[in-house]
C-alpha cells in the first residue's frame, strides 16, 4: 500500500516554506512519527512525521525547493505488518534502488533486530525525535512521561520536561568540541660547523656606493582567502525584511536611563531559595522588567499602541512579547495577557519559550501579535544599544548588562549594580515627553519593587 506524505497545512499569515533537508532518501525504512523532513516558514521550522511505517520509494523535491500546503513531498510503501508475512513488493525509486529497499522492508518486518530498539523499550516508547533530543541532554528515558497514545513520548514532552528542569534545551547538541591540542614539533639542532682556519678576506663594498632600492613585499601565503556564498535562511530573510521596514515606515527615536538594580537584587538573594522550592523555577529579573514595563504601559497607553493606515490602535490588553536568541536567529514569543501573570507564571513561561525556540518546537500561534517588546542584550554582554522596533508594535524596551559603578546617593558615593535601560519609539504618536516618562515608571518601579505590589 502507498501512503502519500504531504505538506501541511501552514498558518494563514505564511504563503509557502522552505525543504530545508531530508533525513531520509528512496530506499530508506521510516518508523511511524519518525521526522522525515524539516520545512522552514518565515518564523518556525516544522517537521513531518512519517503517517505510517515503510519504506520511501520516492521523494517528489530536493532540498532547498518551495512548496505550498498540501504539496505531495514523498511516497513511502507501508511495511508487512503481518508476522511470518512475505515482505511486500516495494517500487523502484527513480534512482534504481530497488534492492537497498527490498532489504529496507525485510528489516521494517517483525522479528527484524533493528538498532536502537531496546532503548526504545526501556525508554517508555520514545519517538525518533524525543529519543534524539533525549539523548543529546542526557535524559533518562525512564524519568519522562508521554502524553501520546498508548503512553508514547513524543519531542514536545521532552522540551516541556527541559523547560520545567531549567536546563539549556538543545543548546549542547549544536555546541561543536574544541580541537585537540597538537604539540609544536620539536626543534632542530643544527649541527656545528668548524671554521677553517685560514678564511680568505671578505670584499666591501664601498662607502660611497648608493643603498640597495627597495623592493616590494611578497604576499603573505598565510591564511584563506577563500569566500563562501549562501543563501539567507528564511527565518533571516524576514527579520532582515522586518528590520529594513521598520526603519523606512516609522519615526525611530531612542531615550535612555540608567537603574539602580541593588534592591531587586537583594530581594532575589532573600527570597530566591524560597521561591524555587515552591514554584520550581528560578526568579529571575526578566519577571521584573516585564512587570514594570505593564504598570508604565498603564499610565502611557501610547507606547502600548499601533499605528494602522492613518489611525491610532490603542490595546487594551498587554501582550508583551520576549526577545530569543537561538542559532537560526532571534524569535519573539508573546506573554498573553502579561499584566495577569504572576512572577513565578511569566519566569516558568519565558524558560518555556527559551528551551521549545532553541529546539525548534515552538508554534507560529506563540509568536503573532503582541502589543509591545522587551529584549535583553545585556545577556552578551552589550552595554548601550539602540533596539529596532518590532513592527506593527511602537515601542520596545533594551536591556543591557548590569555592571557595578559609583553613583551619588544621599550624598555620599556607593557602588550599585546599575544598568542602562534604552526605548525605541516610533515618534509618529508617542512623543518624548511620554517615551522619557515611560522609563521613569520603569527605573522607579525597579528601584523600589514595592511599587508594582502596590500598583503606585
Amino acid at each position: 500500500m502507498t501512503i502519500e506524505v504531504r505538506v501541511p497545512q501552514l498558518p494563514e499569515s505564511v504563503a509557502d516554506a522552505t525543504l530545508v533537508s531530508w533525513h531520509k532518501q528512496p530506499g530508506e525504512a521510516v518508523a511511524r512519527d519518525e521526522n522525515l523532513v524539516d520545512l522552514e516558514t518565515d518564523k518556525v521550522v516544522l517537521e513531518v512525521p512519517a503517517p505510517m511505517a515503510g519504506v520511501i520509494s520516492e521523494i517528489k523535491f530536493k532540498d532547498g525547493a518551495t512548496v505550498t500546503s498540501g504539496q505531495l513531498l514523498a511516497l513511502i510503501e507501508e511495511a508487512a505488518t503481518v508476522p511470518g508475512a512475505s515482505a511486500p513488493a516495494v517500487m523502484a525509486p527513480a534512482d534504481g534502488a530497488a534492492a537497498p529497499a527490498q532489504d529496507a522492508v525485510r528489516a521494517a518486518a517483525p522479528g527484524a533486530a533493528t538498532p536502537g530498539a531496546a532503548t526504545a523499550e526501556a525508554g517508555g516508547k520514545l519517538s525518533p525525535a524525543a529519543k534524539r533530543v533525549a539523548e543529546e541532554n542526557k535524559l533518562d528515558p525512564k524519568s519522562l512521561v508521554g502524553s501520546g497514545r498508548d503512553g508514547r513520548v513524543s519531542k514536545s514532552d521532552v522540551v516541556n520536561y527541559l523547560a520545567t528542569k531549567d536546563a539549556p534545551a538543545a543548546a549542547k547538541s549544536s555546541a561543536v568540541p574544541a580541537p585537540a591540542p597538537v604539540a609544536p614539533p620539536a626543534p632542530v639542532t643544527q649541527p656545528a660547523v668548524t671554521q677553517p682556519a685560514a678564511t680568505p678576506p671578505v670584499a666591501r663594498e664601498p662607502a660611497s656606493a648608493p643603498p640597495a632600492a627597495p623592493t616590494a613585499p611578497k604576499p603573505s601565503l598565510k591564511g584563506s582567502r577563500a569566500e563562501q556564498r549562501v543563501p539567507m535562511t528564511r527565518l533571516r530573510a524576514r527579520i532582515a525584511e522586518r528590520m529594513v521596514q521598520a526603519q523606512a515606515t516609522q519615526a525611530l527615536l531612542t531615550s535612555f536611563n540608567e537603574v539602580d538594580l541593588h534592591l531587586v537584587n537583594e530581594l532575589r538573594a532573600r527570597y530566591k531559595e524560597a521561591f524555587e522550592k515552591q514554584h520550581g523555577v528560578k526568579l529571575g529579573f526578566m519577571s521584573f522588567f516585564t512587570k514594570a514595563c505593564v504598570e508604565a504601559l498603564r499610565k502611557f497607553p501610547a507606547v502600548n499602541a499601533s499605528v494602522e493606515n492613518n489611525d491610532i490602535v490603542y490595546h487594551d490588553y498587554f501582550d508583551v512579547g520576549v526577545a530569543v536568541s537561538t542559532d537560526r536567529g532571534l524569535i519573539v514569543p508573546i506573554l498573553r495577557d502579561a499584566d495577569q501573570l504572576s512572577f513565578a507564571e511569566i519566569e516558568k513561561s519565558i524558560g518555556n519559550f527559551a528551551a521549545r525556540a532553541r529546539a525548534g518546537s515552538i508554534t507560529m500561534e506563540e509568536l503573532t501579535g503582541g502589543t509591545f517588546t522587551i529584549t535583553n542584550g545585556g545577556v552578551f554582554g552589550s552595554l548601550l544599544s539602540t533596539p529596532i522596533v518590532n513592527s506593527p508594535q511602537s515601542a520596545i524596551l533594551g536591556m543591557h548588562k548590569i555592571q557595578e559603578r559609583p553613583v551619588a546617593v544621599d550624598g555620599q558615593v556607593v557602588v550599585r549594580p546599575m544598568m542602562y535601560i534604552a526605548l525605541t519609539y516610533d515618534h509618529r504618536i508617542i512623543d518624548g515627553r511620554e517615551a522619557v516618562q515611560f522609563l521613569v515608571t520603569v527605573k522607579q518601579c525597579l528601584e523600589d519593587p514595592a511599587r508594582m505590589v502596590l500598583g503606585i
